[in-house]
Order: structure tokens, then C-alpha cells, then sequence
């Protein structure tokens, strides 16, 4: 199975010393001295000014903006159904139950504003769109859209289908077909 982007940076992380001298602190001190806020800026500036290659240079240049105190995993889905969309969490807790079912190595990767849906690549995803709807968007390449089961249109291009649940009744056998096909396609 592929590394996921996670085990990749840290990957580089680990490797950082040995391929540029420095380790991630250090070029950290030396980022946050250059006054530099725009990520293209400093990117050019590390690659420029101390010979690194692009992917540490980027590497470096995220991790030096990043904001402080990012939410990650859990805290992102909290964030995603808190306020006007907190009546949603019981249905995105229910389509989880239904992906975990899938299989043992489905990857469940929470975004800011959604969770990707990972196995070897993504294969759905689960989006609180509005106050009364989730949005499943689901990758099933060469299958025509059909009553629920619609094209993702300007919904997400990372998938090419969307079906549109507001109640718990819709989490069913049908959506559990769909997202089982796309499961195993990638």
C-alpha cells in the first residue's frame, strides 16, 4: 500500500538533516528570520539562498506558515458539524460506521472542511455542505448518475458522483452499494 501524504512528510522530516544540514527547527529559526510571509517567497528564497530542493523548500515553507494552533483529526470533524450544522453529526457518525464496514484498511483522513476517504487513493468523500444536508461525493469512474446517485457537477472535482443525505433513513443499502464499488476500485 502507498505511503499516505502523513507518513510522507514524515518521511522528508526525518531525512531533513542528512539531506540539507539542517533539521526542521533550525529551518524553522532561519525562515521565521527571513520576515517572508508569502509561501511562494520563501520557497524561492530557500531554494536561492541555501541550495535546497524544491520539496524541502515547500516542505520547510508550509511548516513555517502554518498556523499555530491548527486543528487536526477529531477536532477537525467537531468543527466541521459545531453551530447551525451540529444536528448532521449523528448522520456523518452513521455513514462512518457504514465505510469502516468496508473494509480494514479504509483510511479515514479528516480535512477542514470535509473527510477524505482513503484507500489506496481516495475513493469518497463526506462533506457537511449546508445546516440540513451532507453531501457524500463518491469516485465511480464509467457509471452513469441515476436518481440519487448524481454527477458531482461544481460539488467537488475529486469525485465524480454525489448523493445528497439529510436524514439518517438515507444512510442505506444503496449508498453502502455505491460506496462499496468505489472502495474497491481503489
Amino acid at each position: 500500500m502507498a505511503a499516505t501524504p502523513e507518513q510522507m512528510t514524515a518521511s522528508m522530516i526525518e531525512n531533513l538533516q542528512a539531506k540539507t544540514g539542517k533539521n526542521l527547527a533550525q529551518w524553522l529559526d532561519l525562515a521565521q528570520s527571513s520576515k517572508l510571509a508569502k509561501h511562494g517567497e520563501l520557497v524561492k528564497w530557500l531554494k536561492g539562498e541555501h541550495g535546497i530542493g524544491h520539496g524541502y523548500a515547500n516542505l520547510i515553507a508550509h511548516k513555517a506558515l502554518a498556523p499555530a494552533e491548527a486543528p487536526a483529526g477529531d477536532a477537525l470533524v467537531d468543527a466541521q458539524y459545531a453551530g447551525a450544522k451540529a444536528a448532521l453529526r449523528p448522520v456523518y457518525d452513521a455513514l462512518i460506521a457504514l465505510v469502516r464496514k468496508l473494509g480494514p484498511d479504509v483510511e479515514i483522513a479528516p480535512k477542514k472542511t470535509y473527510v477524505s476517504l482513503r484507500r489506496s487513493k481516495q475513493f469518497a468523500l463526506i462533506q457537511a455542505s449546508t445546516a440540513t444536508r451532507i453531501d457524500v461525493g463518491i469516485q465511480l469512474k464509467g457509471v452513469a448518475p441515476e436518481g440519487a446517485l448524481e454527477a458531482s457537477g461544481s460539488f467537488n472535482a475529486m469525485v465524480s458522483h454525489r448523493v445528497r443525505i439529510s436524514s439518517l433513513g438515507e444512510v442505506n443499502n444503496q449508498l453502502r452499494g455505491w460506496l462499496k464499488q468505489a472502495y474497491e476500485s481503489a
